[in-house]
């Protein structure tokens, strides 16, 4: 019997009980866009969206394909926010606090002055409110977030000159990350510039730019930042922990299959630990040889930290009283916080502290 006598006679039920037509329940191909706000230069950050496209890609046997567009290739690396909401892509891999402009609430996503750090961000958005929270706010411009990366505490920046005291960063032109850190740095003196990563380099040669911060050795290595300033610091105090997220425009998401938005689910979270695996595993080799390049790595000093400090508290409490999107969220992060940093100051500190010490 052949296979069209067989549906017409057994009619569909029967067809599916003998298996003889699987196929009916293939889905259909899925062909998205993924605008990220990075260069594709940084094999870590930008990797991190071409990592995500290829789980979806194997685990979906194919069926699932997302083409992966450096910043500027498809619209501005800071433009992708816009791109999602208004349906020109349908999802974004970028840093929330690039989008602080928009609503303060944006760099909760992200990271804070004085925030968490990787593994309690990753605490907070899993297993405390935030992913709640975010994507609550995030439903107001039509989208739906998933932890997309890592980078782990970056470095605090590159200088032209040496930071002895606070009063070196009056008018020093910075380029920084968002505009919450921004806000910051104009308490202590500095005057912020937003640029993308891929326009650092040539900024900070030309004279442009006093000092810039990006993530931390092996991105920054491979930038060259050694070349046209000398003064490496750390810690990046705004940068704890910063989360990339993966941005999706709601209805795009909601129109997939269930086995499909598991598959995005599950890819993301793949990439997440493995963009953060990552960082950790290449900025050591990095680090050294950009001290053997004979570049100058600093701390900041107490007074330094402490001034930074008490601007960003400042600065928070201006944020508590213009958004409430913002409050609601800073109030949950910074309870959540509290007890992470009361653990942590236990095991996790104590050891670091002795290894630290030690000549392996």
């Amino acid at each position: 019997m052949d296979r069209r006598s067989l549906i017409k006679q057994a009619g569909i039920a029967g067809v599916l009980a003998t298996g003889v037509a699987p196929a009916v329940h293939a889905q259909a191909a899925v062909r998205w866009r993924l605008a990220s706000s990075f260069p594709k230069a940084l094999d870590t950050i930008f990797g991190g969206a071409e990592v995500f496209a290829r789980q979806v890609k194997a685990m979906s046997g194919g069926k699932f394909e997302i083409s992966v567009h450096a910043g500027g290739e498809l619209m501005p690396a800071f433009g992708v926010v816009d791109g999602v909401q208004n349906s020109s892509v349908e999802m974004a891999h970028t840093v929330p606090y690039y989008f602080y402009g928009k609503n303060p609430a944006f760099a909760l996503g992200s990271a804070v002055p004085f925030g968490l750090n990787a593994r309690q961000m990753n605490a907070w958005m899993k297993h405390g409110n935030g992913r709640k929270l975010m994507n609550e706010f995030y439903a107001n411009y039509g989208m739906v977030s998933f932890a997309g990366g890592n980078t782990g505490t970056q470095m605090g920046g590159w200088y032209r000159k040496e930071i002895k005291s606070v009063s070196d960063f009056k008018g020093m032109k910075m380029r920084l990350g968002g505009g919450l850190i921004g806000e910051v740095m104009q308490k202590l003196g500095a005057v912020p510039q937003s640029i993308p990563g891929g326009e650092i380099y040539q900024a900070l040669e030309k004279g442009t730019l006093d000092a810039a911060e990006w993530v931390g050795p092996y991105d920054d290595q491979k930038l060259g930042f050694n070349k046209v300033a000398p003064f490496y610091y750390y810690p990046g105090w705004w940068e704890g922990g910063p989360e990339v997220d993966f941005f999706i425009n709601q209805k795009a998401f909601a129109a997939l299959s269930p086995e499909n938005q598991a598959i995005v689910e599950t890819a993301a979270a793949y990439a997440n630990a493995d963009m953060l695996a990552k960082y950790d595993a290449l900025n050591p080799t990095a680090l050294k040889q950009l001290v053997a390049a004979k570049t100058k790595v600093l701390p900041f000093s107490q007074a330094v930290m402490e001034a930074s400090f008490k601007a960003s508290m400042e600065v928070f409490a201006e944020n508590n009283a213009k958004s409430p999107e913002w409050k609601k969220i800073y109030e949950d992060l910074r309870t959540f916080q509290r007890d992470q940093v009361l653990w942590f100051r236990f095991a996790e500190m104590r050891f670091d502290q002795f290894m630290a010490s030690q000549k392996l």
